[in-house]
């Protein structure tokens, strides 16, 4: 018997997938989107059932978990979102990966899956096996790593106003989390708790410059 497939659906949409999970043997359970939580082998026979059926692929999107709160089963998931053009049925084919870990394309079933599984490529890193075509879509070829993972290394420079104030960035993400109260190298205005009392300066003659 094959692994059994869990599926989410939202009640009550006008979108009731009910039949077509009964046709694959699929379980339901409440949910917000029509959701099937799919092991990565079973991805492409699943796909190509639906394909059968007449769904479309329309999205493909990764997320990186690397720092969510709450416990994920990977790091990594993969969403397939795929429609019927005419009775309107939505579902999405999730898939968890840890780091590292390819995915079977989906172009072998659907050629819209071409460029939506390089832009996950590009942007976290997954490799899809039997894409014809995988590489970078959206960033420069020199550009190491992938943006979109948690972990990937932002690039900040400091920004320097015309008053001789300026913001550091670490600075000020540590003033915006309560870390540190002082967002800037300049203390333009009164701060309680740093030492002496500051007086906001005085609007220079004229107006600012």
């Amino acid at each position: 018997m094959p692994e059994q497939i869990v599926v989410t659906t939202a009640a009550g949409t006008g979108r009731d997938a009910t039949a077509l999970m009964a046709e694959l043997g699929l379980t339901a359970e409440g949910g917000t989107e029509p959701t099937a939580a799919l092991p990565p082998e079973r991805l492409r026979e699943v796909a190509l059932a639906l394909k059968e059926r007449g769904f479309m692929l329309m999205d493909t999107v990764g997320v990186d978990y690397g720092a969510y709160p709450e416990r994920r089963p990977a790091r990594f998931a993969v969403l397939h979102n795929v429609y019927h053009p005419e009775d309107h049925r939505r579902l999405f084919l999730r898939v968890w990966l840890d780091d590292g870990q390819p995915l079977d394309s989906l172009y072998p079933v659907w050629r819209a899956a071409n460029y939506l599984e390089r832009e996950v490529y590009d942007l976290l890193g997954v490799e899809f096996v039997d894409h014809p075509d995988l590489r970078k879509i959206l960033t420069p070829d020199d550009l190491e790593g992938h943006p979109l993972r948690k972990d990937f290394p932002i690039g900040e420079s400091p920004t320097m106003f015309r008053e001789g104030r300026f913001i550091d960035p670490a600075a000020f993400r540590a003033g915006l989390s309560g870390q540190n109260a002082g967002l800037t190298g300049w203390r333009g205005e009164l701060r309680r708790g740093q030492g002496e009392d500051r007086v906001p300066p005085v609007m220079p003659e004229g107006g600012p410059k």
